[in-house]
């Protein structure tokens, strides 16, 4: 199984540019987060570290879309070795199926985890080069952690959809709705309290945007504190809420430990489902 994943890795980071376009939905927002959006977000914020607060909630909201697009761009080796008929005479070789799926898993995830690191350091980069500070190690800590975990959620997840492609075309045509939909759905297009009641509840049981919150939760804990030591509770709960930092059920917050455990779970039944598929053609 390991010598099947490296192979997949070695495949997907020779395409250069399937690389590039598994980062480009994360290269486009930042773009126009840098362009135009940052100053746009921060000009009516009138309190200290406007600017660190924003920027660390955009790069929690990044990181977090980068799990699904890398490990979608992983996945696309599968897509490709259907494409030219390698699967099939995979399935002739002396390779027991489970080591085919569990490579391909396991690949995926592998990709995930290396470049959402490798976006994490550029995110704490650039959030000090504009007046921010790091994390401090327990929070650096837990946001590898989260890391892992939603990159884990996220290959099962992408994997499960990328099993019902066949061709390069479909899989161009759902790599670019995936992309696009991730960013709305976890919340960096429109802050998710700016919706409809009935789009903030397909928010809240879509699995990677409690990847979403958690990264955020982590990310804002200093400068959200800094930014309103002055404000009154009731301020701070509705900043949080609407821009997606905490999810609310009627008038009861969605804990860590919940989003966690939704996450854990999500990752488990879409394997389950992604194995079952696989193993069943």
């Amino acid at each position: 199984m390991i010598a099947f994943a490296v192979r997949n890795l070695k495949l997907y980071f020779r395409d250069r540019a399937s690389v590039f376009f598994s980062l480009l939905a994360v290269l486009i927002t930042l773009g126009l987060y840098i362009g135009f959006l940052a100053n746009t977000l921060t000009s009516g914020l009138d309190m200290p570290g406007a600017r660190f607060l924003m920027d660390s909630w955009m790069m929690a909201g990044l990181l977090a879309v980068t799990t699904v697009t890398t490990t979608l761009g992983a996945a696309g080796v599968l897509v490709d070795d259907r494409a030219k008929g390698i699967a099939k005479d995979f399935h002739c070789a002396p390779l027991q199926r489970s080591t085919i799926v569990g490579g391909y898993l396991l690949s995926s995830v592998a990709v995930g985890v290396l470049m959402t690191l490798a976006a994490f350091v550029l995110a704490e980069v650039y959030i000090v080069a504009n007046g921010g500070r790091l994390l401090p190690l327990a929070g650096a800590l837990k946001a590898l952690g989260l890391i892992v975990l939603s990159t884990a959620a996220s290959g099962a997840l992408v994997s499960f959809l990328v099993s019902f492609l066949r061709t390069l075309n479909a899989f161009g045509v759902a790599s670019t709705i995936i992309g696009t939909l991730s960013g709305f759905l976890m919340g960096i297009y429109v802050p998710v309290g700016l919706l409809p009641q009935g789009v903030q509840a397909v928010i809240r049981i879509f699995p990677m945007s409690h990847a979403a919150v958690l990264l955020r939760q982590v990310f804002l804990e200093v400068p959200l504190a800094e930014a309103f030591q002055a404000a009154p509770p009731p301020v701070v709960s509705a900043f949080q809420e609407e821009m997606g930092v905490v999810f609310t059920v009627g008038e009861g917050v969605i804990s860590s430990a919940v989003s966690i455990g939704f996450l854990l779970c999500s990752a488990a039944v879409f394997f389950v489902l992604t194995v079952w598929r696989m193993l069943k053609e």
